[in-house]
């Protein structure tokens, strides 16, 4: 036993964990060691026979080969009986018993052959000797007994071997070999130790998080148990999931009048945004807000619940269900917009609803959620904010958008998606100056399938970043043809979902298309959303790995959401994109015109590149040049393309360009 040994934990289930990790260390390494050391067997043998060829070489040979396949066979045995797991003391000594044998088998070396000489020990077997006792050492951090096993025979006979030649040189080499053998038990002592320590810290750690774990279980378990036994949320005092399941179905198991029960859902808008910027304790302040705003609009034989997190239900009852239902919804979208103090600090939040009466829209309790629920993602694919009623048509596009969901992944996979471009041009000067990379779907049973329904999709699948690759490979190949249609500046710009920003898998996914692709990351454009913004943590931090990377940075849709100025000045934003609705009609609205002027000369002052989307006539495309911007989009210019129809297109444009600087029509 080492000096190591020492601090091993007195407890027995600690100690066997150490030694446990002592035995997986040392199988780690040991069939490499095993390979090198036959190998280095046979150059010494190799020497040895062309010094003098003697009998005794083979022989010594096939001793060492014996020992290092019984090493082999005995590691296979530890390797399937899992010893190094359920019995670690037999499996350190069977490797030790190895070791020992190995280190026997090369203690022979001085004494076969020619080995040993009138001046003493050949050099290169001293070399050899030395080399792989110290590689012993090496592979041996974790458990120094093996090491010294196996170093141990082979430098004693190597020095009494140089002591009894009694040369100058022999005995000055001897001393040296000594030295070395009294380092190596030192060093393995120390690297023994050193493991031991980092393996106590370790189990240290882990019953540590164990315990941390076990009471935080304890604590969630008897959260949950005082919860289920009260039907009240103990946040805003409403009732909670029980209590509206048991009120649902106890109210559709009664006999009572037809048309007299309707359902309203109730979800708020961009609350996760206030969660993660103003911390929990600010979103629990908008949810007790909005849970009295809802009881102030209902009556006494209404049931309000929060069913969870930001989602509030109503049961309403009574002959004027349906109006009173309608009532609540509208009044509860148009509160939910006030602003909610927290502290001094006004913040905003939105609500959705979605309505179902009974039994029109559902005769169980299930089914007159679940069409309450389809109403609810109505009004928030219409732009939220509002209350939507539900009908067949709705249960429709459920239902279509599922069977895009059961498809999706084997397109992405047969390449169905078709990938298309549409360019971006300097307003003064009519240059190309990049494109954007757009998603469109012929599906076989639903015919064409609207980009946001694809990336809808993506996400309830959790594909987002397949399908984010899928496009990005596409316009990393059109980055490469680029050069060659005279566009070697051109950059290609990609839209990303919100819901990719969190983690590296982003920017380590885009680096390495461009790197497959062999082109410059500068050339590759990153659109996102201002909704991706609102999380400073995990879009800032992946935002700045993007932006470390090379790739150029843009925010799409600039203006329809609540993004900070500010902050995307410090996330280095390379582009601000102006959405089409401050277009349209711009010629006629100086409100407009006074927007994208302001927004012009902000991006100029920040060194913030300015890009107006959806020109559809040159009424549009000169204010907007004599209002200052550089570089626009749309209809106006091309529609979106396959990246097979852009050389055309472009010889079709240069040619435009020539007849209006020519003055020919």
């Amino acid at each position: 036993m080492t000096d190591a040994s020492r601090l091993m934990p007195a407890d027995e289930p600690t100690r066997r964990q150490i030694l446990s990790a002592q035995a997986l260390s040392v199988l780690d390494g040991i069939v490499l060691s095993l390979a090198a050391n036959c190998f280095l067997a046979a150059t010494t043998a190799a020497i040895l026979w062309l010094d003098g060829p003697d009998i005794s070489i083979y022989l010594w040979l096939a001793a060492v080969f014996a020992v290092n396949l019984s090493r082999y066979v005995g590691v296979r045995v530890v390797r399937r009986l899992n010893c190094a797991v359920e019995r670690p003391r037999r499996a350190l000594g069977v490797l030790s018993l190895g070791a020992l044998g190995g280190g026997i088998a090369w203690s022979l070396v001085p004494f076969i052959g020619t080995a040993h000489g009138a001046s003493g020990l050949n050099p290169y077997l001293i070399f050899i000797i030395g080399g792989i006792c110290a590689g012993s050492l090496m592979q041996s951090t974790a458990y120094a007994r093996t090491a010294l096993l196996f170093a141990g025979p082979p430098l004693l006979t190597a020095i009494v071997s140089l002591l009894i030649s009694g040369t100058t040189d022999a005995l000055v080499i001897a001393a040296d070999a000594l030295l070395l053998a009294i380092m190596m038990v030192r060093a393995g002592q120390l690297s023994e130790a050193g493991f031991i320590r980092s393996q106590i810290d370790r189990l240290k750690a882990v019953a540590l998080a164990s315990s941390l774990s076990d009471a935080n279980a304890e604590i969630r378990l008897s959260y949950h148990q005082l919860a289920s036994l009260a039907n009240r949320d103990p946040l805003t005092g409403l009732g909670n999931r029980a209590l509206f399941n048991q009120r649902l179905r106890g109210l559709l198991a009664s006999d009572f009048p037809a048309g007299t029960l309707a359902l309203l859902v109730i979800d708020l808008d961009r609350f996760k945004a206030i969660n993660d910027t103003m911390g929990h304790g600010a979103g629990d302040t908008v949810l007790v807000e909005i849970a009295g705003r809802l009881v102030s609009l209902t009556g006494p034989t209404d049931t309000v619940v929060r069913l969870g997190g930001d989602e509030f239900a109503v049961i309403v009852e009574g002959e004027q269900a349906e109006g009173r239902g309608r009532e609540i919804g509208d009044a509860i979208v148009r509160l939910a917009g006030d602003p909610i103090f927290i502290g001094e600090r006004p913040v905003t939040v939105g609500a959705s609803a979605g309505l179902a009466l009974h039994p029109q829209h559902g005769e169980t309790a299930d089914d007159l959620f679940a069409s309450a629920d389809i109403a609810l993602y109505a009004a928030k694919e219409g732009g939220r904010r509002r209350l939507g009623l539900f009908n067949p048509v709705l249960k429709a596009r459920i239902e279509r958008q599922r069977l895009i969901e059961a498809t999706l992944a084997e397109a992405i996979e047969d390449n169905q998606l078709l990938v298309v471009f549409q360019p971006q041009v300097e307003l003064a000067t009519g240059r190309v100056t990049g494109f954007e990379a757009l998603l469109r779907w012929a599906h076989p049973d639903l015919g064409p399938v609207n980009p946001p329904d694809i990336v809808r999709a993506a996400q309830a699948l959790h594909i987002a970043t397949e399908l984010t690759g899928y496009v990005a490979n596409r316009a990393a190949e059109l980055l490469r043809t680029l050069p060659r249609l005279g566009l070697p500046e051109a950059c290609v710009a990609v839209n990303v979902s919100p819901r990719e920003f969190s983690g590296d898998t982003l920017s380590r996914l885009l680096s390495g298309i461009v790197a497959a692709h062999e082109i410059s990351p500068a050339l590759m454009e990153i659109e996102i959303t201002e909704e991706a913004t609102l999380d400073t943590q995990a879009a800032g931090a992946e935002l700045a790995r993007l932006e470390a990377a090379g790739f150029r940075l843009a925010v799409d849709d600039f203006g329809m959401g609540h993004s900070s100025l500010a902050y995307l000045v410090s996330l280095h934003i390379d582009r601000l994109k102006i959405d089409r609705s401050f277009v349209k009609g711009i010629a006629r609205s100086r409100e407009n015109q006074a927007l994208i002027a302001a927004l012009v000369g902000i991006g100029h002052a920040l060194s913030i590149d300015i890009v107006v989307e959806g020109v559809e006539d040159e009424e549009e495309a000169e204010v907007l040049r004599m209002l200052g911007c550089r570089h626009a989009q749309g209809y106006h210019f091309a529609r979106p393309m396959p990246a097979a129809d852009i050389p055309r297109w472009l010889d079709q444009h240069a040619l435009r360009i020539s007849r209006s600087m020519a003055g020919t029509p």
